[in-house]
């Protein structure tokens, strides 16, 4: 289930919802036998729900949120962006969207579309399932991991194979796309190369997990499953203190974590968790705000503004959206046979120290210069108006250029339309929050530009505000972090998400991690272990002379 082509959304409860043939909001049921084969969404408040707006509305909005790309930094480093997608990835997993075997229970199909911070994006169904097994070393252990692809020259940093850079690929297929596909679980970690990375460290971080725990004399038996386990808390513990403090007020995470959730699944301690499209079509999309326009990537791709990682460069340079070759004509990346390219080039390997803060472990870590991720608002990289078509399966629909379909705010407006979400108000409303202003919504601070939308649809804006445009408003005028309404329904899924995993730092509040600095382990803590504490794997092309 790729986000970018979520078609339907089937809510506990109410039953299917999607687009009809003519793309108008449509309402059905799905058969008796059909059902519990649907990933599970929810309502925060079932009571509220939104009205269906204009098209006409959703289109000009889209487009006024994409018409700048003058978004100012914020003060979260970039690579948090992509974590934030990862973990986007992780919670709408669907753990049985492959075929399954008839003597699958309900209850575990049920089980298997529920979200939890658990990585099953990472692990798929573990290294005894016939069909994810392949994802897996020869041992069972271990994931696989791929190689880059030497660029040839005099630079004897790049004019090298290195082996943990890449995502292990399939090699083989009938167009170069199937030969170049990520062997992962989730395709959409190859969607762009910031994400494809992010799983790349993952993979790592696993398997130095696994090298730990073996020089602690853990069975071989038992290793695996003792190794996801570690994996796991200590990634929820860099959700937890790391990414959430930076994103969300820092009061109210800590209000949340220290006094339990209010308003979703409040009396919830356990057990399946549902996944609230108020979370999933609208706050959690936030970190579509904090993408830049391109990247001081690595010692190669650092000099702007022709030679770095641009954003349309991260989507060539991945195997789901790209080619992994290089081109500039967006057509490109349409063909299925296009590029010579089946591995990622070396040369585009991550230099991790420029997006994330290294700045606290020994100088020798320390950066050249650290990316910082767009301020959360209103305003879109204008790259994502035309978004690849891989991205969103739109090769197959034959999308021109400037369709508004590639349009990403769109995409996100229309499915909030489709599901009849809430409005910013009527969550305002429910949260006890104060609501924005009308002038806060028509004019924000620095952020979306509406004065050149029909006064008409100013007004419709202003009434029934869709919440997804209302939480990144809201964050605007808070300095850049969700608070309020945003913030509450963000930090309450995550803990939700963190209750509902098998492994879970909320059910076991005595755990503290072991790795990397212990109680301060940071996102920066564990790519340097995935690294094994050493430079040269934290920045493999080195620094410029």
């Amino acid at each position: 289930m790729r986000r970018h082509t979520q078609k339907t959304y089937y809510i506990v409860n109410e039953g299917e919802f999607g687009l009809d043939r003519n793309g108008e909001p449509h309402h059905w049921w799905p058969a008796p036998e059909a059902e519990p084969r649907r990933f599970r969404f929810s309502r925060i408040d079932p009571t509220r729900k939104g009205p269906r707006l204009d098209s006409a509305l959703l289109q000009e909005l889209a487009k006024a949120m994409t018409a700048r790309g003058d978004s100012p930094d914020g003060d979260i480093p970039a690579g948090f962006t992509y974590l934030g997608q990862f973990v986007d990835h992780d919670l709408t997993m669907d753990r049985t969207a492959a075929s399954l075997g008839e003597d699958v229970t309900v209850d575990e199909l049920v089980q298997g579309r529920t979200p939890a911070f658990d990585l099953d994006s990472l692990y798929g169904r573990g290294p005894r399932h016939p069909e994810d097994k392949r994802f897996y070393q020869p041992d069972g252990i271990k994931l696989r991991i791929g190689t880059t692809a030497l660029v040839p020259g005099d630079d004897a940093g790049v004019n090298v194979n290195r082996t943990g850079f890449d995502l292990p690929r399939a090699g083989s297929g009938p167009t170069k796309r199937d030969e170049r596909a990520a062997l992962i679980p989730d395709a959409r970690n190859d969607e762009n190369l910031a994400v494809a990375q992010t799983h790349v460290a993952f993979i790592n971080f696993h398997n130095r997990v696994v090298d730990r725990l073996a020089a602690q004399s853990v069975p071989s038996a038992l290793l695996f499953e003792r190794a996801r386990e570690e994996v796991v808390r200590h990634y929820q513990w860099v959700l937890r203190h790391d990414y959430l403090p930076k994103i969300v007020k820092p009061v109210v995470v800590d209000d949340v974590y220290a006094h339990g959730r209010k308003f979703f699944e409040a009396t919830a301690a356990g057990g399946p968790a549902t996944m609230p499209v108020e979370f999933s079509v609208a706050a959690f999309r936030l970190g579509h705000s904090m993408i830049r326009d391109a990247y001081l990537w690595n010692r190669v791709f650092d000099s702007p503004p022709n030679l770095q990682g641009t954003l349309f460069l991260l989507f060539v340079f991945s195997g789901t959206s790209g080619t992994l070759s290089f081109t500039n004509d967006p057509a490109d990346l349409d063909e299925p046979n296009f590029g010579d390219n089946l591995r990622l080039p070396t040369n585009w390997i991550v230099d991790w120290r420029r997006l994330f803060d290294f700045s606290e472990f020994d100088q020798p870590f320390h950066g050249p210069g650290l990316n910082m991720a767009r301020r959360i608002d209103t305003l879109l990289a204008n790259p994502l108006h035309a978004l690849p078509a891989g991205s969103f399966a739109g090769i197959e629909q034959g999308l021109a250029q400037d369709d508004v379909q590639r349009n990403l705010a769109y995409r996100n407006l229309l499915r909030a339309n489709m599901v009849e979400l809430a409005t910013g108000q009527q969550m305002a409303e429910l949260m006890g929050e104060r609501p924005l202003t009308a002038d806060q919504i028509r004019t924000g601070k620095g952020g979306a530009d509406l004065a050149q939308l029909p006064q008409e649809l100013v007004n419709q804006l202003v009434e029934n505000t869709p919440l997804w445009f209302y939480v990144l408003r809201e964050a605007e005028v808070n300095d850049g972090h969700l608070n309020g309404v945003g913030g509450r329904i963000v930090a309450e899924v995550f803990h939700r998400c963190m209750e509902a995993s098998r492994y879970s730092i909320v059910r076991d509040p005595e755990w503290r991690p072991w790795l990397g600095r212990g109680e301060k382990f940071t996102m920066a803590d564990l790519l340097l272990v995935a690294a094994d504490g050493k430079l040269e794997n934290l920045n493999p092309l080195g620094d410029k002379p």
